[in-house]
């Protein structure tokens, strides 16, 4: 058998499919910037004083989803409905008043991460008073305390299908585990339950530099941003020491399983140590995205760490730890804040383009958000004390279904087996919504123009009863990127000499 090169982390994830996931369409985001425009601004504030916003997120169910949760300064939280309509004569602290559903006092120091949980029901958020609390949405009541850390808890991320359990980062540079099932007998003084941490790794991001400072001197170790991958075992995080992004096991933290760096050829003492502001991932968790603060942004491919970044952006300015980005659901755009003012918009096909720019703030653009079930729907916040949302509409497809509306999932096939499927196949083929459209064909040409159908693949295992099953029973998938530009031997759609195993599998093997 040939060796092959070492491989990373997530090796053996090539050896199986990833989770389909069900999407909805998922437009193109015009090139012009007129094409992007703002729907709305609210002002940040309480009793007629504004404070920065810090965090921002947009509900995750379908229900709530046009609900923005909004942290600030003051340890408020906030909730606003981001359909209102808004007269463009009204004031940001008019607006406010008219879209705000409630608020209320979170923590008594500033809140830097707030997330929504189980259906939307509850909201976490993270405080510099060294807590996290879980509030019942309605009730505006606290549930819990989440008590452990020794500095200001920076970011937070609940696992992707078990929403009791949250992965957390500090400033004290170090990260922990939360299982909310974990009942302790401890009560706080308002009656709270308190939890402690499951497991709590100190010093995580801690540089060899670091660990020589003299004494007397602070030596930055924060954890500044912190994900629960998808597989449900992996988690990610990166600090304000370096750009290193690490992966480790959540079933043994005590060391890193691998790690990512912008500079994979580089020597330790050849690396600058620019920080990393934020961490994002697509829905499908193939991709991980790191805002560094060289004023880059970084995309990795979480098959292929061991290439270090694949595609990079640049155009905006990171200069503080407060400006973050986000890669969108579908993993075909990123968007930033920057120290400028501005926020933008890349396509990651495309990050040598001009990205988006979105003028209308007046201070540094930090905290940024997509919306989930509104597509084209984004939200940025900024130091000049305001949220805006922002919508494409304009360039968008209508609402009925268009040929690519729709993608459907590939499944794994021989490239032998393929071609030889492929000519078997009839030389018309019928025109469906499965149809997929090159990257560069607008939607308004998607809608009128005729496509081409592609054929409907199935596993090796599958491919005799193929004929005989009703079409109807195809589902529609989101496919990634590197999946279409690596089609047939990717990840979605490994090639059949590799055996199947998750990559539980193959930590199990490595114990």
């Amino acid at each position: 058998m040939e060796i092959s090169k070492p491989q990373s982390f997530f090796k053996d994830i090539r050896s199986r499919e990833l989770n389909g996931f069900r999407v909805r369409k998922r437009p193109f985001i015009g090139d012009a910037t007129s094409d992007f425009r703002e729907i709305g601004a609210v002002a940040v504030g309480h009793d007629g004083d504004v404070t920065p916003p810090l965090a921002i997120s947009f509900g995750k169910s379908s229900k709530s989803s046009h609900i923005l949760a909004v942290s600030d300064e003051d340890g408020y939280v906030s909730l606003f409905d981001t359909r209102r309509q808004f007269s463009s004569s009204s004031s940001h602290q008019e607006n406010a008043e008219k879209a705000r559903v409630c608020e209320w006092t979170s923590h008594n120091n500033a809140v830097f991460d707030v997330c929504w949980v189980k259906g939307d029901t509850q909201i976490l958020t993270a405080s510099g008073d060294q807590t996290m609390k879980v509030w019942d949405v309605q009730e505006k009541k606290c549930i819990a305390m989440l008590m452990g850390h020794t500095g200001s808890v920076k970011s937070m991320y609940p696992h992707p299908t078990d929403p009791e359990i949250v992965v957390s980062g500090s400033r004290d540079g170090s990260f922990a585990l939360w299982d909310m099932r974990c009942n302790s007998s401890s009560i706080s003084r308002r009656g709270e339950l308190c939890i402690k941490s499951i497991a709590l790794v100190k010093g995580a991001h801690l540089s060899l530099q670091a660990k020589r400072v003299r004494r007397g001197k602070t030596a930055s170790m924060s954890i500044t941003s912190v994900l629960y991958l998808k597989d449900g075992i992996s988690i990610a995080t990166a600090g304000a020491v370096d750009s290193i992004v690490k992966f480790w096991d959540t079933r043994n933290v005590k060391n890193a399983v691998t790690q990512a760096h912008p500079h994979q050829d580089s020597n330790e003492k050849e690396r600058r140590l620019h920080g990393i502001s934020s961490l994002s991932q697509d829905s499908n968790g193939v991709f991980i995205s790191a805002s560094c603060m060289d004023n880059r942004i970084y995309l990795y491919n979480l098959l292929q760490l061991e290439k270090g970044p694949v595609k990079s952006f640049s155009g905006c300015r990171i200069e503080s730890f407060f400006v973050k980005s986000s890669i969108s659901p579908d993993a075909a755009h990123i968007l930033s804040g920057s120290s400028d003012g501005n926020a933008y918009i890349w396509k990651v096909n495309k990050p040598h383009e001009d990205p988006i720019k979105l003028k209308n703030h007046e201070g540094e653009v930090t905290a940024i958000d997509w919306c989930l079930y509104e597509d084209g729907k984004i939200t940025t916040s900024s130091d000049d004390f305001t949220v805006r949302v922002w919508n494409s509409q304009s360039s968008y497809c209508s609402n009925t279904r268009c040929p690519s509306a729709v993608r459907r999932r590939v499944m794994a096939i021989p490239g032998e087996e393929c071609r030889k499927l492929l000519m078997k196949e009839p030389k018309h083929l019928r025109k469906d919504s499965s149809s997929i459209l090159p990257e560069d064909v607008s939607d308004e040409e998607a809608c009128s123009v005729n496509p081409i159908t592609m054929p409907k693949l199935s596993t090796p295992e599958a491919q005799e009863k193929r004929f005989s099953l009703d079409s109807d029973l195809n589902e529609a998938f989101e496919k990634t990127p590197e999946t279409a530009l690596k089609s047939p031997s990717s990840v979605l759609n490994p090639p059949s000499s590799l055996k199947r195993k998750t990559i539980r599998d193959y930590f199990l093997a490595a114990m």
